[in-house]
C-alpha cells in the first residue's frame, strides 16, 4: 500500500489559503474538547469553565509548539523572522505543545481556582485523540517521515523531491513515521479515556503523569527511525526530550502513587 500526500492546500479561494495542517489540528481539538466534554460531568467538572481552560491552553499549546521549534532552528529564523508565527508552514514541536498547553491549563486553574491536578487528568486522557488527528498534518506537508524503504514494503510513504534529505534523494519511499505515532497516540487514547483514567480517578496527577510517560516511550520507539528530525549534535532532540519526560513522569509518578496508597490506611482508620 502506497500513501501520498495530495498536498498541503485544503482549498484556496482568493487570497484565502486553507492548509491541511492547520485544519486537521482543529478537527484534532476540537474531537479532544468533546470527549473532554463528555468525561466532565462524571468527574464533576465545570463544563464552562473547562471550556475556557481548554481554549487557552490550545492558543498556549500552539504558541509553544511554534517557539519550541523556532527555537531549535535559531539560524533560519534569525534570517527570516518574519516565518516566526507562519505555523501554517508547517514547523511545531509537541513537546513544545505540550509545555506551553499545560503550563498554561495549570496557570488558569490556579487563577480559576480549578482543581488543577484534575483538570491535567482529563486533558492527558483526550490530548492523545488530538494529537493522533493532527499527525496527519505531517502527511499532507510530507514531513514527519521515517528512513527509506523498499519499493515493495507493506506501507510505504512517497515522499516528492523537494521534501527528500540529500543523502536520500534517489530514494522514492519512506517509513510513514507519523502514521506509526498517530496510531500509537490513538491507542494511549483508548487506554486512558476507557480504562485507566477511570481506574486512578481518586488519585489526582496519575493519569496525567502516565500520558506523558506513554507518549515518551512511544517516541523514543519511532524517533530512531526519522530522517527529518531536529539533532543536538548527533542525537535527535525529540529523543533527548522524550527521555527526560520518560524519566521525569515515573519519578513522580510513584512518588505521587506512594503518597497517595501511604495516606490510605490512616483514612479507612477514621
Amino acid at each position: 500500500m502506497i500513501l501520498q500526500s495530495p498536498g498541503a492546500i485544503f482549498f484556496k479561494l482568493g487570497f484565502l489559503t486553507i492548509r491541511w495542517y492547520g485544519v486537521l489540528i482543529a478537527v484534532g481539538f476540537l474531537a479532544a474538547a468533546f470527549m473532554a466534554n463528555r468525561l466532565a460531568d462524571a468527574w464533576k467538572i465545570d463544563r464552562e469553565q473547562l471550556t475556557n481552560c481548554a481554549l487557552i491552553s490550545f492558543i498556549g499549546g500552539i504558541l509553544g509548539g511554534r517557539l519550541y521549534f523556532v527555537a531549535l532552528n535559531p539560524t533560519y529564523f534569525l534570517g527570516h523572522p518574519q516565518d516566526i508565527l507562519a505555523t501554517w508552514q508547517g514547523g511545531m514541536s509537541i513537546h513544545g505543545g505540550i509545555i506551553g498547553g499545560y503550563l498554561t491549563a495549570a496557570v488558569y486553574c490556579y487563577i480559576a481556582k480549578l482543581p488543577t491536578a484534575r483538570i491535567l487528568d482529563l486533558g492527558g486522557c483526550v490530548t492523545p485523540l488530538a494529537q493522533a488527528i493532527g499527525r496527519w498534518g505531517n502527511f499532507f506537508n510530507s514531513e514527519a517521515f521515517g528512513k527509506p524503504v523498499a519499493d515493495d514494503f507493506p506501507l510505504r510513504l512517497f515522499i516528492p523531491v523537494e521534501n527528500r534529505p540529500m543523502q536520500y534523494f534517489n530514494h522514492s519511499y519512506f517509513h510513514p513515521a507519523f502514521l506509526y505515532e498517530s496510531i500509537w497516540n490513538l491507542m494511549i487514547f483508548l487506554f486512558l479515556y476507557y480504562f485507566a483514567g477511570r481506574r486512578l480517578g481518586k488519585y489526582p496527577g496519575l493519569t496525567f503523569l502516565l500520558y506523558l510517560a506513554l507518549y515518551s516511550l512511544g517516541r523514543l520507539a519511532i524517533e530512531p527511525i526519522r530522517v527529518d528530525s531536529i539533532m543536538a549534535g548527533s542525537t535527535p532532540v525529540p529523543i533527548i526530550a522524550s527521555a527526560a519526560g520518560l524519566l521525569g513522569s515515573c519519578i513522580l509518578f510513584l512518588i505521587l502513587f506512594w503518597k497517595y496508597t501511604r495516606k490510605a490506611p490512616e483514612t479507612s482508620a477514621e
